[in-house]
């Protein structure tokens, strides 16, 4: 055989569903070990460059992070008129919290992640995720469960962003899904407050749990709009959604972000702008129809799992 025989190669599965995978032909095992909550690696793939992977999933890559983080801050970001006081529930590579502290109306940035471990690994293997948004004078790192500190705090947020992992059967985040934490979310905006929050894929083979994380969203909130991405990585659509009791981002204009963008000075966005703005919230009628038939809701008694 000769030595570029892909048999010879080491792969990375990601088990998207039961019956697809997707492999990752791995470079270098950067980092591998478990956590008091979940396992962790690091691999340097040739398609993706470094990938950080939890619980055998892929969560991000150094190739296209940039998509899922932008797409998951800005557009809540800069649907609030001027956001203060923020706070990231996950989001352990620090990108999301690097987004956030783009915005120079933030004074104070909470982030509130379960696993101090695997975020201090990010902090030594992932510079380029987090690019030292962990050293920033406004950024206050608490390490606890996100329900367990909303429940036990009396701070109020202009921005929340929910930057969970996947809710798998076992791992740790699969009640900060639910009806129930939702509420607890909404009672921690101030007003005029919003959120987002990652909502699983929203692609063809797998729109459940996207469906049922907006029909439950909507049992809360007033204003609730679904947007989904292409994430490279993932080799599917991305889900997410914006929530709030007054404010609306999808019914911002293309001109209206832009110059949203220019008065926040993000000079170094990479994918979100204006257009992709209007590219993200515009929902294929297929979709549109499982939204407007969905009766799950999710609660603690019966929370969904990821594949």
């Amino acid at each position: 055989m000769k030595d570029d025989d892909p048999d010879k190669r080491r792969w990375f599965r990601d088990y998207l569903r039961p019956d697809v995978t997707m492999l990752y032909r791995v470079r270098e095992d950067v980092f591998k070990g478990q956590t008091k909550y979940q396992s962790v690696e690091i691999i340097d793939t040739a398609a993706f460059g470094v990938c950080l992977v939890l619980d055998g999933k892929v969560q991000s890559s150094s190739s296209d992070e940039f998509i899922y983080h932008e797409a998951l801050v800005h557009p809540v970001m800069l649907a609030h008129h001027r956001p203060e006081k923020v706070m990231v529930a996950g989001g352990g590579e620090g990108a999301t919290l690097r987004e956030v502290l783009a915005h120079g109306t933030v004074s104070k940035a909470i982030m509130v992640d379960i696993d101090e471990e695997e975020v201090d690994i990010c902090r030594r293997f992932l510079p380029s995720f987090h690019r030292n948004s962990f050293d920033d004078p406004r950024a206050q790192v608490c390490f606890s469960d996100a329900r367990q500190y909303l429940e036990e705090s009396n701070d109020k947020f202009d921005v929340i962003i929910i930057d969970l992992v996947d809710p798998l059967e076992m791992g740790p985040a699969r009640l900060l899904y639910t009806q129930e934490f939702y509420r607890l979310v909404s009672q921690r905006l101030a007003p005029g407050g919003i959120m987002s929050v990652q909502s699983e894929p929203a692609g063809w083979l797998d729109l459940e749990n996207f469906v049922a994380i907006i029909n439950t969203l909507k049992s809360v909130f007033s204003f609730v709009s679904p947007y989904r991405v292409h994430v490279p990585a993932f080799n599917t659509m991305w889900g997410f959604a914006s929530a709030s009791q007054s404010i609306d981002p999808a019914k911002l204009t293309s001109e209206e972000i832009d110059a949203k963008i220019t008065a926040r000075s993000l000079r170094e966005l990479k994918y979100y702008d204006g257009s992709a703005h209007q590219a993200m919230f515009s929902i294929p009628k297929h979709i549109r129809g499982q939204l407007s038939r969905a009766t799950d809701v999710i609660t603690d008694s019966h929370p969904i799992s990821a594949f």
